[in-house]
């Protein structure tokens, strides 16, 4: 696990209800059950503001750091994607990106690992489509400088072409097999601490289902098979991280007052 994926984590899981902002050594506290050591921490957060994510502040706890505005949007989405919060009723169409020719290779990779990441797949080369409109969309392009045309599309034939643009086989075995390792909870640690180790498993149980996040587009109910695994690994994944909330919660707060 990297230290800036884990502090994305912590930032986006447990300080978006304690104003985004926690003390170094309250960081190096957090992640220490989770094997990340205070150097790693320091270097991630170093980057972290590098990059635009956090921000320098003085807090009354020490020298700490802030998620930047571009940092909030980013979590935000990543959380209601996460937890499936978004309650939304697919009206049938498909939204269409047409790419302008872009000449840097480094900016195209960049465009579509944005592009997968927010949800959109590759039709053919340089067309882009997803069952969702994405605001994030002219951000994600004017960042980029790239240009773009919009179309919608209401019919597709055959009509399941577009799901094709998805390995659904694939992200189905991999939704089955999680939810078999998740079962035997592999991420139960020697902790004494209960609620330590309710944190330490919750991290860990929130950091892979994360990864999903890259793969998942979040497709409508009506696009999916009957007997889609991913329906069955959410509910799973739903009801162990409440029962891991309140334990980890308090241990938040021990570090960030300690």
């Amino acid at each position: 696990m990297h230290a800036r994926s884990a502090l994305f984590d912590v930032y986006g899981d447990h300080l978006s209800t304690r104003g985004d902002r926690a003390p170094v050594a309250a960081l190096v506290r957090m992640l220490e059950p989770v094997g990340i050591a205070a150097p790693a921490v320091r270097t991630a957060i170093s980057r972290m503001v590098q990059q635009g994510w956090l921000t320098p502040i003085l807090l009354e706890g020490g020298r700490g750091y802030v998620a930047t505005t571009q940092a909030e949007r980013r979590l935000d989405e990543a959380r209601a994607r996460i937890y499936r919060t978004l309650d939304r009723d697919w009206d049938g169409s498909w939204h269409l990106v047409v790419l302008d020719p872009v000449g840097s290779r480094t900016v195209r990779t960049r465009v579509r690992d944005a592009l997968q990441w927010i949800g959109y797949a590759e039709l053919v080369d340089g067309v882009w489509l997803s069952p969702w409109p994405h605001p994030e969309l002219d951000e994600l392009l004017a960042r980029e400088g790239v240009t773009a045309a919009r179309a919608a599309a209401t019919a597709f034939h055959p009509p399941d072409r577009p799901t094709g643009c998805w390995n659904l086989a694939e992200l189905g075995g991999e939704y089955a097999a999680w939810l078999d390792q998740a079962r035997t909870a592999p991420w139960r640690t020697e902790i004494d601490d209960g609620d330590q180790a309710d944190f330490a498993h919750r991290f860990h149980l929130v950091h892979e289902w994360r990864n999903f996040l890259f793969r998942d587009p979040g497709l409508p109910d009506a696009l999916l098979p009957a007997d889609w695994p991913g329906r069955e690994a959410a509910e799973f994944f739903t009801a162990e991280a409440a029962r891991l909330k309140p334990g980890a919660d308090r241990f938040v707060d021990r570090c960030l007052t300690t």
